[in-house]
């Protein structure tokens, strides 16, 4: 059970429903009170996709809210008919409320407040959650829900990441500020990069390596590997790749790599590929290949490719991000475009049998043997 499960195989089934842990978005918010302690102070907490009777998002920021100085929590569900997944399970705290209506509940989304001591007993937290139906199924797309969105200053959430894209365009549009969870790999996504390339998104700070648990209901089909069921009978997945996506300000960002020279990183430093080879120039850009973001030299003053883990330590008074290796050139910072002839040779070069080496979607580097090599996702960089 200590394998990892795949993001892909979950996205292909439509299995979105994952429950971030408490003390994941304890540590996370945390980071930006260390930094800021009025980070969330006097504002408008939003939770879309939240599923309140089960989110530790709920229950983090309800219980917290003097601590953090909260103004209004809002919090949304969907309703269990809208969910392509289908997985519902009713809670105490909805069949025991008044207002609980399973046909209601089939159809409608659920909204939950929190503003003030309700329950008089001195504190506002959980127990002070007020919450009825919605008009509509709770979809984040809605128009009930874009209002919730437009009187918010903060968005926070676990959002569906089959609809990642269209979840962070719906906050991007509204220029609100925002802390939500995904997968490492969206970086790459058009939608996405530029983004991070004009210092509009970025990495938190509590995550950078590894992978994260998250619970997921009774009901839901345990298929990968890597899964655990609790000492309460509560099932668990892990899951590779997990960042957190943000533009609230914190500490770690404005951290400066320590660097070396490049020819102290070939002579002392930890990579035998680098002590052997050196730092290879891109045939297809401008720019050199540095294949791990500690052997980024101090010295060089061009374009260099380094993996998409850099972001992990990106600081933007260091560093310029200048674009990314991709097949359509979006940034113009291609040098070559091979051909389809060029590319079925590279193939037969490296393999030794007919294909198609798509020699276009990533930096290129030639090796010592002669052939061409595409390397892996590459972000490019410039020293400021």
């Amino acid at each position: 059970m200590a394998n990892n499960t795949n993001l892909g195989a979950a996205k292909a089934a439509k299995n979105d429903e994952f429950y971030t842990q408490y003390a994941d978005i304890q540590k996370e918010v945390n980071a930006y009170l260390e930094y800021n302690p009025d980070t969330f102070r006097d504002k408008v907490i939003l939770l879309p996709c939240d599923d309140p009777e089960w989110s530790n998002f709920t229950r983090f920021f309800a219980q917290n809210f003097e601590r953090l100085g909260l103004k209004r929590l809002i919090s949304t569900s969907y309703a269990v008919e809208s969910k392509r997944y289908k997985f519902y399970e009713p809670t105490l705290f909805e069949t025991e409320s008044p207002l609980f209506d399973i046909d209601k509940t089939r159809i409608k989304g659920k909204i939950f407040e929190l503003t003030h001591d309700t329950n008089q007993n001195g504190r506002i937290d959980i127990d002070d959650l007020e919450w009825h139906y919605l008009e509509g199924d709770g979809d984040f797309r809605s128009k009930e829900v874009c209002k919730l969105r437009d009187e918010a200053d903060i968005i926070v959430t676990n959002p569906p990441f089959s609809l990642f894209r269209e979840f962070l365009a719906w906050i991007v549009e509204s220029g609100k500020k925002f802390l939500i969870i995904g997968n490492m790999n969206s970086i790459t996504y058009k939608e996405v990069f530029p983004l991070i390339k004009n210092n509009k998104l970025w990495y938190g700070p509590s995550i950078s390596s590894g992978d994260r648990e998250f619970m997921v209901p009774d009901t839901y089909p345990i298929e990968a590997a890597g899964w655990r069921i609790d000492e309460k009978g509560k099932k668990y997945i892990r899951v590779k790749g997990v960042r957190w996506f943000t533009n609230l300000e914190h500490g770690r960002r404005h951290e400066p790599l320590k660097l070396m020279t490049m020819q102290d990183n070939i002579r002392y430093g930890r990579h035998k590929e680098l002590k052997e080879k050196g730092y290879k120039h891109y045939i297809n850009y401008d720019g050199i290949e540095v294949p791990y973001t500690d052997a980024i030299p101090s010295d060089f003053e061009g374009v260099m490719g380094v993996p998409i883990t850099f972001l992990d330590k990106y600081c933007p008074e260091q560093f310029s991000i200048v674009g990314m290796c991709e097949n359509l050139d979006l940034y113009g910072l291609k040098t070559r475009t091979f051909s389809s002839e060029e590319c079925r040779a590279a193939y037969q070069s490296k393999f030794g049998r007919p294909g198609t080496y798509d020699l276009n979607a990533a930096g290129v580097v030639q090796m010592e043997d002669g052939h061409l090599e595409k390397v892996y996702q590459r972000i490019l960089i410039q020293k400021k």
